[in-house]
């Protein structure tokens, strides 16, 4: 068994596919897969699930990864004990539906890095579905995701409840609705409206508010972070969790705004999910930290959070 064998599983693992890993890995695709043929018969374990669409992870696979990522981290730590200048740098991959990044997540990879400088993190927006399926296959380590009360956690993943919000309408300054304490739902429909698209729960959320009813003209968007950027451009009015407006550089500088809408209680609660697994390796349990610790500052108390599984 080689060192880059592993690497190389662990590789086709991240990206997801052996096309992808080979162009990363610069090797040929034929290459790349023999050698984890090779891998496989050594072990005797179906490393990957082979399909005309490609290859992800198999079951077995998944099960294996923590000890594979393990044994590289240790080889990792060996490296550094001899001294050695360019030893490897692991990859941590968090996927967000993009909410609280400038509360939380910004502040999280600032302080992470300075404590873990060799250790790579590779941020990628997606919709909650796509965040989960990835934290099942190993491609992500963590995710954050919103939520509504009453949803489940997934089979095979665990969270922890980092921030427990309300539905704003985000606005611009020179809106109507910027002159409103609260914004009501017949007001919210005589505005253009960006919504989010299908498949994130502020879209779900939206649809639950207006009860079937369309809005004077709507936009479909991916994302909070391009929702503020319309609205901050006067196309119309979004509607996100408070903790994705509260603090945002637009909001600080007066290029948004933001009103609670009359007469709804719902929560919005962040969630920090990963895969179930007793083995997981020493750098995304330390990235996993200092999510749950900075969740504790805005919280302004440790009994703020909860887990689920």
């Amino acid at each position: 068994m080689r060192t880059e064998q592993l690497e190389y599983i662990a590789a086709v693992t991240r990206l997801g596919s052996l096309r992808r890993a080979a162009e990363e890995l610069r090797l040929s695709q034929p290459a790349l897969s023999e050698t984890v043929r090779n891998l496989e018969r050594e072990l005797g374990v179906g490393l990957l699930e082979r399909r005309r669409s490609g290859s992800t992870m198999s079951a077995q696979g998944r099960e294996l990864l923590p000890h594979i990522v393990g044994v590289l981290e240790a080889l990792d730590r060996l490296r550094a004990a001899a001294g050695e200048q360019h030893r490897i740098s692991r990859m941590l991959r968090v996927g967000t539906v993009n909410a609280a990044t400038v509360p939380l997540l910004v502040p999280v990879l600032r302080d992470f890095r300075a404590t873990h400088p060799v250790t790579q993190v590779e941020v990628v927006g997606a919709q909650q579905a796509e965040i989960q399926r990835a934290l099942s296959e190993g491609g992500f380590d963590l995710g954050l995701v919103n939520q509504l009360d009453g949803d489940d956690v997934p089979a095979g993943l665990e969270a922890v409840r980092l921030l427990c919000g309300r539905p704003v309408v985000c606005v611009h300054p020179g809106s109507p609705l910027a002159s409103r304490p609260s914004v009501t739902v017949e007001e919210l429909l005589r505005e253009p409206l960006v919504g989010m698209r299908s498949g994130y729960v502020m879209h779900r959320f939206a649809r639950r508010l207006l009860a079937g009813r369309s809005p004077v003209f709507s936009y479909s968007t991916d994302g909070a972070e391009m929702g503020k950027l319309m609205v901050a451009e006067g196309l119309g009015a979004t509607v996100l969790p408070d903790f994705s407006v509260i603090g945002d550089p637009l909001e600080r500088l007066g290029r948004i705004t933001y009103r609670p809408i009359a007469d709804d209680s719902t929560r919005v609660l962040l969630m920090l999910q990963r895969r179930k697994g007793d083995s997981v390796p020493q750098s995304a349990q330390a990235l996993h930290r200092a999510f749950v610790d900075r969740a504790r500052e805005l919280n302004g108390a440790s009994g703020a959070l909860s887990s689920t599984a």
